[in-house]
């Protein structure tokens, strides 16, 4: 996207309670000449699949996601799924990252405080959103084998898969409606594992 099409002058939106459900952002402050510059990332999919980078809430650049956006000593590499922010770190020149800290009010920075109030329940919430996932993984995958093996090529070659799981309709809306809620958990709290999140790497490529 090209960066002239902004207006130069524009400025960082403050946070409003709808913006949870549309609207990530993370800042980092950085050293700058005559000190610290805040800069802070916005991607709002309510408006484009892009990362807007602000220095000092003052629109600096943007590009579309995923996005490398030079910063003093480095970059900041983000990317975006289906289910949330799934990067947002500071490289620095020497290979060093830091994750950029989500802005107050957003849904990340409200999970954040949840997790450091209730640590318990936090904890108890991530193994849930676990189990959810490994459970459809478990139930979707031998559906989703026995829909592949009924293309004409593969049934041809190799014969069809006739799946061992068979489960109404409401049952498999119910089990998706809870895996995309796994992984907005998951998304939230920057956590990834090759096994439990398999079933949604896909929606990240």
């Amino acid at each position: 996207m090209d960066p002239d099409a902004r207006p130069a002058h524009r400025r960082l939106r403050p946070v409003r309670r709808l913006d949870v459900l549309h609207r990530a952002l993370y800042e980092i402050d950085l050293p700058g000449p005559e000190g610290p510059v805040r800069y802070t990332v916005e991607v709002d999919t309510n408006r484009d699949w892009t990362a807007v980078l602000y220095a000092d809430g003052v629109l600096r650049t943007e590009a579309d996601l995923p996005a490398r956006l030079p910063v003093p000593g480095g970059v900041i590499e983000a990317d975006h799924g289906m289910y949330g922010v799934s990067r947002m770190h500071f490289v620095a020149g020497d290979g060093r990252e830091r994750r950029l800290a989500p802005v107050s009010g957003t849904l990340e920075d409200l999970r954040g405080r949840f997790a450091h109030r209730h640590p318990r329940a936090s904890r108890a919430i991530g193994w849930a959103a676990v189990a959810v996932l490994l459970v459809n993984l478990a139930l979707a995958a031998p559906q989703a084998l026995e829909l592949v093996s009924e293309a004409p090529r593969i049934a041809e070659r190799f014969g069809t898969f006739d799946s061992p799981v068979d489960l109404p309709w409401w049952l498999n809306a119910s089990l998706y409606a809870a895996g995309a809620a796994a992984a907005t958990e998951r998304v939230l709290t920057f956590r990834r594992n090759r096994i439990v999140d398999f079933e949604t790497m896909w929606t990240e490529a």
